[in-house]
């Protein structure tokens, strides 16, 4: 299994490389990493020690960043290096202030000793998921503390299977699992593995921080005014074809659209799917710049965000929320939403996810699979001050896990 693990990262690279040539991200992925050990050598003294975090993209870097920056708030001394796996996270936090941030080699045993030994980790924290056979097998071996916070796992995955045995070996090297709900604490049980406590998900303490402190965005206020708002966040191309049909049958509404990617190809078709208009955020703030007096001119009932990093306190201005992603491989954050009070709405794939699945029971959320469907949830939800109210306590009640993990890793 080993020598096939080793051929799988070897065909990945090589895949990676080809894409390299003609996708962005991929090309990304293969330059951040061609000089990464330079990069190290020049800003990490590999003589003194460091906190790790680890993240495979964006998302999970903002569900362990509450406890990053609780360890830098209680040993502001301490230096911390913070890796990504995905261009996706890398690329908008690699200027992060409290830590240095580099892409993560991919996992080989020569990159696993040599990075190990370039930043030495004192501890190494890896945030969900992503288990590597070489990097946690090179931290058991030097003796490095390895936590996995806001783990959650599921029975179809190898670890459980009856051929899992090399999968469930990579799982014995951590020191100890953070996880966020009975099952996956029953499932690590299952294989033998007793080291293991359930704290919840992190990212109720960080979308909760940023919903009681959030950034006051003027232009978004300009844009609104007093009209309703339906926050659209992290979309993608099945979710707009179907929320195309709202703005026209709610004309007194005002509809923000945050797609999960900003491509030009991307943005375009969006405007296309709205024949009512719609106006850029590009465009919008830069008018405004230059004549405050073109706000008429600009009015528009749809708002198209075509920059990265503002979809979290768009939230604040909003009524109700569209997820996207639920047509593909999954949603995306629900919770950053409902910190805010905002009743969800998102596709049908949202199994993998327990907060989606507990905003529905609790009447705070609707799973829509058709037109219709959106139609009907978004009527039941943008007069429904009660959902609102569940949503916003949901989020407050759940908060916690940070502390808790806090205080058992610097015991």
């Amino acid at each position: 299994m080993l020598l096939l693990y080793i051929l799988g990262i070897q065909v990945y690279a090589f895949i990676i490389r080809i894409f390299s040539l003609f996708n962005l991200k991929a090309k990304l992925f293969i330059r951040g990493r061609k000089n990464v050990y330079q990069q190290i050598a020049e800003r990490i003294d590999a003589n003194q020690k460091h906190i790790w975090f680890h993240f495979a993209s964006l998302g999970e870097f903002e569900q362990g960043r509450p406890v990053l920056e609780k360890l830098k708030e209680k040993y502001p001394s301490k230096k911390i290096v913070v890796t990504f796996f995905s261009p996706s996270g890398y690329e908008i936090r690699k200027n992060y202030a409290l830590a240095d941030v580099f892409y993560l080699p991919l996992d080989t045993k020569h990159h696993a000793k040599s990075f190990i030994e370039a930043i030495n980790p004192e501890m190494a924290i890896f945030t969900k998921y992503e288990f590597w056979h070489f990097y946690f097998k090179e931290l058991h071996l030097r003796s490095i503390p390895l936590y996995v916070i806001s783990g959650i796992f599921r029975p179809n995955q190898a670890f459980f299977k009856w051929y899992g045995g090399f999968y469930r070996k990579i799982l014995s090297a951590a020191t100890y699992f953070f996880v966020q709900n009975e099952e996956s604490k029953n499932l690590l049980k299952s294989i033998g593995l007793e080291n293991v406590t359930i704290n919840g998900d992190t990212r109720f303490d960080r979308v909760f921080e940023n919903a009681k402190a959030p950034k006051r965005l003027d232009l978004i206020e300009k844009f609104i005014g007093d009209s309703p708002t339906l926050i659209c966040g992290s979309t993608w191309p099945e979710d707009e074809r179907l929320l195309s049909g709202l703005p026209e049958k709610y004309p007194n509404w005002k509809f923000i659209i945050a797609p999960h990617e900003i491509h030009e190809s991307h943005i375009e078709s969006i405007e296309k799917q709205f024949p009512i208009g719609s106006v850029r955020f590009s465009v919008f703030s830069t008018k405004l710049a230059t004549d405050s007096s073109q706000i008429s001119s600009l009015e528009s009932q749809i708002l198209i965000i075509d920059n990265i990093g503002m979809l979290s306190a768009l939230y604040q201005y909003g009524k109700v929320a569209y997820i996207g992603g639920g047509f593909g491989a999954g949603i995306h954050n629900t919770l950053e939403a409902a910190a805010f009070g905002l009743p969800v709405i998102f596709g049908p794939k949202y199994d993998k996810f327990q907060e989606a699945k507990d905003l529905i029971t609790l009447g705070a959320a609707k799973s829509i699979s058709t037109a219709e469907e959106l139609m009907s949830a978004f009527d039941d939800f943008k007069e429904n001050t009660e959902a609102a109210i569940i949503a916003k306590q949901y989020v407050e009640d759940k908060k916690g896990a940070t502390d808790q993990i806090i205080s058992m890793i610097t015991k």
